[in-house]
């Protein structure tokens, strides 16, 4: 692919975190932009940030849930361009719950927005695409498109859903070898998410550390527009712990609920604890969060060291014990 100049970029959930994050980085590299989102108001900021770049900025209101309104935002860009160059499916929302808390609707709109409105740019972008013989699909998915997470269950399912949805189109594109379809997989990303999202645990969700800039993640996505890549984990060396997932699943999984119980989910209540996920009216539209990490990184590492050596060292206590309650006592061995 061609420098991002004067290419034309759709992006959708621009309003405010990592899409805004990523509107800004285009527009410093000179694409023409169309900017999509529920809410109107903030779309509109974001889109005069890109303009005070210079960068050329269409905003489109789009619910990404509702495929007619992303029928209509690829029309948009079309009847103002003539053509799309790159499409990045980046809207996405959370909800904290159990499987099992919460209302299934709840789950669902996650599903909708995070899994169908991916679904839906793909059905919209992919034709044009074939008639130009040329684009770029980008998929923003997350670390939780390859490993599971206790708390997020349908933000999980979404995501898995996600890469599914990638790896089904480089199958049914390999004979256009211009088109390409890049799935990003970044860890926690310090966005409004953490204190916005609809939250059922009663307890406050913070970052994980190492927490990562939006900017600093915008920038590899706007790379990916310059050089594609099937896939792209963002750091990336989150590759190692999904290796020692690989090896040892059963105790990573442990000290994963281990360590989310401790310092994902603070006690306290959060401010605001229901609400409708993908239903934005109170999100905070802005590129950064306030809930960082409660912990440094190193910390959390020496914390899951010594977790792994109590979990190990419990495990052979019970192995040792079982062994010994199903040897023969002497009495027993005597009268045999």
């Amino acid at each position: 692919m061609a420098a991002i100049q004067d290419q034309v970029v759709v992006v959708t959930g621009a309003s405010s975190g990592l899409g805004r994050a990523l509107a800004l980085e285009l527009a410093g590299r000179g694409a023409r932009l169309v900017l999509a989102a529920r809410r109107l108001d903030e779309l509109e900021a974001t889109a005069r940030r890109c303009r005070a770049q210079g960068a050329d900025a269409l905003v489109v209101q789009t619910d990404v849930r509702r495929e007619a309104d992303v029928q209509k935002l690829a029309e948009a860009a079309m009847e103002q361009w003539g053509q799309i160059d790159v499409w990045i499916n980046n809207a996405g929302v959370t909800l904290f719950a159990l499987l099992e808390q919460d209302t299934f609707e709840a789950h669902q709109r996650v599903i909708e927005t995070n899994l169908f409105g991916s679904m839906h740019g793909a059905r919209a972008v992919v034709p044009i695409f074939r008639r130009q013989h040329h684009g770029v699909l980008i998929n923003v998915g997350s670390v939780l498109s390859e490993v599971g997470q206790a708390f997020v269950p349908s933000y999980v399912i979404s995501k898995f859903g996600v890469r599914g949805l990638s790896e089904t189109l480089r199958v049914e594109l390999a004979d256009e070898p211009d088109i390409h379809v890049c799935t990003v997989m970044p860890y926690a990303i310090d966005t409004p998410h953490f204190e916005v999202a609809p939250n059922s645990t009663g307890r406050t969700p913070f970052a994980m550390p190492p927490v990562q800039e939006p900017e600093a993640v915008a920038r590899v996505i706007a790379d990916l527009v310059e050089k594609p890549r099937r896939t792209r984990r963002i750091p990336r060396f989150v590759g190692a712990g999904l290796v020692a997932h690989a090896l040892f699943p059963r105790l990573v999984e442990h000290v994963l609920l281990d360590a989310l119980r401790r310092w994902h989910l603070a006690p306290e209540l959060p401010e605001r604890t229901s609400g409708r996920a993908g239903e934005g009216p109170r999100e905070r539209a802005h590129i950064h969060g306030e809930r960082r990490p409660r912990l440094g990184t190193p910390r959390l590492i020496a914390w899951a060291l010594v977790r792994v050596a109590r979990i190990e060292a419990g495990n052979l206590w019970r192995h040792v014990r079982g062994r010994t309650r199903q040897l023969p006592t002497a009495s027993a061995a005597v009268s045999t």
